[in-house]
C-alpha cells in the first residue's frame, strides 16, 4: 500500500519545506507502528527544486484476522479464504486513511510551528496512489475529487492482467492529483475519500466516526455535490449515523453562509434609521443588550451557543465578571476564525484559561454543556427548520438547563423598514423562518412553561411604534428544578 506526495519549490521557498509541513525529516527514513502493520515514511527525492515524500504501509493480513480486524464489508468475512488472500497489503483503503492520521497527524490539522505561513498557503502538489480500489470506476473518482480544486484528476484503470488485455479492467485505478492546495486540505480529502472509493471500512464504525468525518470534511464536504454518497459510504451505510452527519453538515453550511452575510445585513438595516449621526450597527447593539442581560442575571460562566466567528465571545472577554466563556459551533472553520480573532495563540495563560471553543451541534444533547450560569442563542434559531426546533429546545432547556437563557432573533415585522428588501422576503436566504413579535412570544412562553422558566422580552435596536424593533430578545430565568419541571 503506497502513496507519494510531491511538491516543487524555488531557492527562496525550497521544496524541502515539505519535510517541515509533514513533520518528517527528508534526510532519514522513519517507521511507525500502527494497529494493522508498519508505516514507513521516506523521501525518494529531496532538493530545493523538487521533493517527494512516500508513505509505504506494510499490512499483515494474518495479524488483522487474529486481532478481529480482518472483517469484510458489513462486519462479516466474505469467506474463510478471503481473510488471508485479499488486496489489503497492496490497495489503498481505510487502512491507509488510519496510517495517514497516525503518521501525519499534525499535517492533517494544518499545524506547523516552524513554517506556519507555508502551512496556510497553497502548494504545488502532485499526489499519486498507484493502486486505488474504486467501486464506481474512474467516473466516480472524477466526481469525488473534481470539485475540490485540483487542476488535474487522473484515474487510469488498471488492467486485470496486462498479458491478457481481453480480460478487461480491474476495479482498481492509478490515481494522480495535481494542483495548488493547502497540504492539510489535500490530506483530509484523502483521509475521507480513500475508504469511500473502496466502499468498506476495515474496523467497526462507531458514533465518533461522525465527528471524524466532519473534522476532515471541514471546508469542503458541506458543499460537495456528492455529499450524500460520501457520507453514507464513509459511515459504512449506517443510516442512523449518516442521517446525523447530514443534519450536522446542513447546519455547517447554514452557519458558514450566515457568517459571511450577517454583519452586512445588520448594517444595511441600520442604514434605514433616520438619524443625523452614523448609527451604531445593529450587531453591536445586540451584543450590548446581551451583555447587559447577562450582567443583570449575575452570570459568570456563560455558553455562547452557535458562536460563529467569536464576536460575542470577544465582547464577553472584556468583562472580568465573566469568568468562563464557552463558544460552541458546528463549524470547525468558524471556530478556527474565532480562535484567530481572539488571538488565542498570543493570549496570556490566565486570559486564555477563561475561554473554551468546541465543536457541537445544538440539535443533540451534550453533557459538556451542563452546569453553566447562562446560555446565549444569538441569531441561531431562525437557521433551523421548524421541525428541528423541539430538539434544540430540549438540548438547551431540558438537558443543559442553564439558570438563564437569552435568545435573539429577527423581527419580521420590521422588514418593511428595510427598503432594499423585497416584500415577503426574509433578511437572508438561509433563514428558515422569521417570526412576528406575537409568534416569538408564543414560542418563548410555551418553552418557558414546559421547562420551568419565566421569560421577559426586550427590544433591541430602534423600537418602532408600528412594527417594533429589528431584533427581538427573550430572557429566560429558571423558576423550578429539572425534577419539578418534569413532574409538572
Amino acid at each position: 500500500m503506497f502513496l507519494t506526495i510531491t511538491t516543487t519549490g524555488t531557492p527562496e521557498r525550497p521544496a524541502t519545506d515539505l519535510g517541515f509541513l509533514l513533520h518528517k525529516h527528508p534526510g532519514k527514513a522513519q517507521a511507525f507502528s500502527t494497529s494493522h502493520g508498519t508505516a514507513h515514511v521516506l523521501y525518494p527525492e529531496a532538493t530545493a527544486e523538487r521533493c517527494t515524500a512516500a508513505l509505504l504501509l506494510e499490512v499483515d493480513p494474518v495479524a488483522l484476522v487474529r486481532r478481529g480486524k480482518g472483517k469484510g464489508r458489513g462486519g462479516a468475512p466474505d469467506s474463510a479464504l478471503a481473510q488471508y488472500v485479499n488486496d489489503r497489503p497492496y490497495a489503498a483503503s481505510s487502512l491507509m486513511s488510519v496510517a495517514l492520521s497516525t503518521v501525519f497527524k499534525s499535517a492533517l490539522r494544518g499545524v506547523c510551528n516552524a513554517l506556519p505561513e507555508r502551512a496556510e498557503a497553497p502548494l504545488p502538489l502532485r499526489i499519486e496512489v498507484p493502486a486505488l480500489p474504486a467501486r464506481g470506476g474512474a467516473d466516480l473518482v472524477h466526481k469525488l475529487f473534481g470539485p475540490l480544486g485540483w487542476a488535474s484528476v487522473s484515474a487510469e484503470p488498471v488492467a486485470l492482467d496486462e498479458e491478457f488485455p481481453e480480460w478487461g479492467e480491474s476495479r482498481y485505478v492509478r490515481l494522480v492529483l495535481e494542483g495548488e492546495l493547502r497540504l492539510a486540505d489535500a490530506l483530509r480529502q484523502l483521509y475521507v475519500l480513500l475508504p469511500v472509493l473502496d466502499d468498506a471500512k476495515h474496523y467497526w464504525v462507531a458514533p465518533d466516526e461522525v465527528d471524524k468525518l466532519l473534522r476532515a470534511g471541514d471546508g469542503w464536504l458541506a458543499d460537495h455535490p456528492e455529499q450524500k454518497l460520501i457520507t453514507s459510504r464513509y459511515l459504512s451505510r449506517r443510516w442512523g449515523l449518516t442521517r446525523q452527519a447530514m443534519e450536522r453538515l446542513e447546519l455547517v453550511r447554514l452557519a458558514e453562509a450566515d457568517d459571511i452575510a450577517v454583519e452586512a445585513i445588520d448594517n444595511a438595516v441600520d442604514e434605514t434609521t433616520d438619524t443625523e449621526d452614523r448609527p451604531v450597527p445593529l450587531a453591536v447593539q445586540r451584543r450590548d443588550a446581551i451583555v447587559a442581560a447577562l450582567t443583570a442575571a449575575g452570570a459568570g460562566r456563560v455558553l455562547d451557543l452557535g458562536c460563529g466567528q467569536g464576536q460575542l465571545v470577544q465582547e464577553l472577554l472584556k468583562d472580568v465578571r465573566f469568568t468562563e466563556i464557552v463558544g460552541v459551533d458546528v463549524s470547525m472553520r468558524a471556530l478556527t476564525i474565532a480562535a484567530r480573532r481572539l488571538r488565542l495563540d498570543r493570549m496570556g495563560e490566565r486570559q486564555a484559561g477563561r475561554i473554551t471553543l468546541m465543536q457541537g451541534s445544538l440539535a443533540y444533547t451534550d453533557k459538556r454543556l451542563k452546569g453553566y450560569d447562562a446560555a446565549v442563542l444569538s441569531e441561531v434559531i431562525e437557521h433551523l427548520d421548524l421541525p428541528r426546533l423541539p430538539a434544540l429546545e430540549y438540548a438547551v432547556f431540558g438537558a443543559a438547563r442553564p439558570r438563564t437563557v437569552i435568545v435573539t432573533t429577527p423581527n419580521v415585522e420590521y422588514n418593511v423598514r428595510w427598503e432594499s428588501l423585497p416584500a415577503g422576503h426574509v433578511r437572508h436566504g438561509d433563514h428558515r423562518f422569521e417570526w412576528t413579535r406575537a409568534e416569538f412570544r408564543d414560542w418563548a412562553a410555551s418553552v418557558a412553561e414546559r421547562h420551568g422558566y419565566g421569560v421577559e422580552f426586550v427590544p433591541v435596536g430602534p423600537d418602532d411604534a408600528e412594527v417594533g424593533p429589528p431584533t427581538q430578545m427573550a430572557v429566560f430565568e429558571m423558576t423550578t428544578t429539572a425534577k419539578e419541571a418534569n413532574a409538572a
